[in-house]
């Protein structure tokens, strides 16, 4: 068993540079393995153009610098149907612990298309910042789909390292190359294999701070802005790729899970803002309230089990690893300088500020390990302990997605046995989002299970509802 997973157990996954890559402007190009990466098959008449135009709406973000139209991509490949279903097969258990799903069965679940891979860069400049950046990220087509695609954004959750993110698909163009959870987004390729497998475009960021073009840069986890034009940016950059290879793009829908869950409630809320169409939303485990989700992983509130339940798990260990990123991220995006010092408690400064510059998880076994309750300086939460956390406590709440009204459909899928996001946060934004939000209960659901029975469950496991591709095809 890897460091990583001897410290995140069932955790979400958790378990640049200013001059363009070599970005591929042509119309067409070669796979990395060899083989020809020509676009899927699709309508792309004139008339089916303008049309789908009018009924999905362009993704026009105004954000600078602008993009050069074409194909904003430097690497590319191909994966087989039955090679994706290996994959997931070998990886499905990591998910599914404790058991709440069968077996993964590829004649139930398999995909039905091969799928392209590729690897999408575009610039940003950082809204809170203003520094110029790189961006990477993954489009995954489906091969020989007919008609407008549709298209799922989906932004991943949170991972304790750098790399793990969904442009390491590329890695697949060695078709020796196996996923593993200590290097791998495993979040995403159960987003390709569930939806580019079943004839969807998918399209997913590689968050700031992370991936091939970090260049050392700290992360934004939880920040608002930056993380909003970076979903914005890379899906810019997927339709861009799409238009240029003759794929028209069909309706837009959006999928996040845990920290993606919260960015995925922000980008619609964006999306919305701009009038751009979204068709469907579907988040799983969402820590949307982002100043209570603070305060339970701290221990600072506590709720009762749901009904029905005697006990509920306890906090994670990898949850304080969490809340350091969390105040690295706010330290650096918003200037909050010395934030790191001012909020954890003296025994842990030193391991929290290492631990923010390099993300090694070997620690020293002869010194304490911070839980939630004990990283904080005490009275965190009920008195003024300094201006940098008052000031950080400020920003958090200002930035936290629970009370939005959602004009199209939205599903939250909640876990009952979630060690990381309880219920009751989780329904703070059904309670305020009306009409059109409703909620997916997942029995004995893990933050991870949560997350598998969004995309594999059925009603005997989703409380008599149906899975989120199950439910987008049936808005098609």
């Amino acid at each position: 068993m890897s460091t990583r997973r001897r410290w995140l157990g069932s955790a979400s996954g958790i378990a640049v540079s200013l001059a363009m890559p070599a970005v591929a402007l042509a119309q067409g190009s070669r796979a990395t393995d060899g083989s020809s990466a020509d676009a899927p098959s699709a309508d792309t008449s004139s008339a089916g153009r303008s049309s789908a135009s009018r009924s999905t709406g362009s993704v026009s973000t105004g954000i600078r610098p602008a993009l050069p139209a074409g194909r904003l991509t430097d690497l590319s490949c191909q994966v087989s149907a039955s090679r994706l279903d290996t994959l997931v097969a070998a990886i499905f258990n990591d998910f599914n612990a404790p058991t709440i799903l069968p077996a993964f069965d590829s004649a139930r679940h398999g995909a039905r298309f091969d799928v392209q891979l590729h690897r999408l860069v575009a610039p940003l400049v950082v809204p809170e910042t203003g520094e110029s950046l790189m961006l990477s990220g993954l489009l995954a087509l489906p091969v020989g789909a007919k008609g407008p695609l549709p298209v799922v954004c989906w932004q991943h959750g949170t991972i304790l390292s750098f790399e793990q993110v969904p442009s390491n698909m590329l890695k697949l163009a060695d078709p020796a190359y196996a996923m593993t959870d200590a290097k791998d987004s495993l979040e995403t390729l159960l987003n390709v294999h569930r939806f580019a497998g079943q004839g969807y475009a998918v399209i997913a960021a590689d968050y700031v701070g992370k991936g091939p073009f970090r260049n050392g840069r700290g992360e934004a986890y939880a920040v608002k802005d930056v993380t909003v034009h970076t979903c914005l940016r890379m899906l810019e950059a997927g339709e861009s790729t799409m238009q240029s290879m003759g794929v028209q793009r069909g309706p837009l829908y959006l999928n996040g899970w845990s920290q993606g869950a919260l960015n995925t409630q922000w980008l619609h809320q964006e999306l919305r803002r701009r009038k751009i169409p979204v068709a469907a939303t579907s988040v799983a485990s969402p820590f949307n309230a982002l100043s209570e989700t603070m305060r339970f992983w701290a221990g600072a509130q506590r709720f009762d089990p749901p009904d029905g339940l005697g006990t509920y798990p306890p906090i994670p260990v990898w949850i304080s690893l969490c809340m350091i990123i969390l105040l690295g991220s706010y330290e650096l995006q918003y200037g909050l300088k010395g934030l790191l010092r001012s909020a954890v408690a003296p025994q842990f400064r030193d391991m929290a500020e290492a631990y923010w510059k390099t993300y090694d998880l070997r620690f020293d076994p002869g010194k304490q390990f911070p839980s939630g309750s004990t990283l904080l300086v005490p009275n965190f939460f009920d008195g003024f302990t300094h201006d940098l956390n008052s000031a950080f406590l400020r920003q958090v709440a200002a930035n936290t997605a629970s009370y939005w009204r959602y004009d199209s459909p939205i599903r939250f899928h909640i876990g009952l046995a979630d060690e990381a996001i309880h219920p009751t946060l989780a329904r703070r934004a059904l309670a305020a989002g009306g009409s059109q939000t409703s909620e997916v209960t997942v029995p004995r659901a893990s933050h991870r299970g949560t997350f598998l029975a969004s995309l594999y469950g059925d009603a005997t496991s989703l409380g008599g509802k149906s899975n989120a591709v199950d439910w987008f095809d049936s808005l098609r």
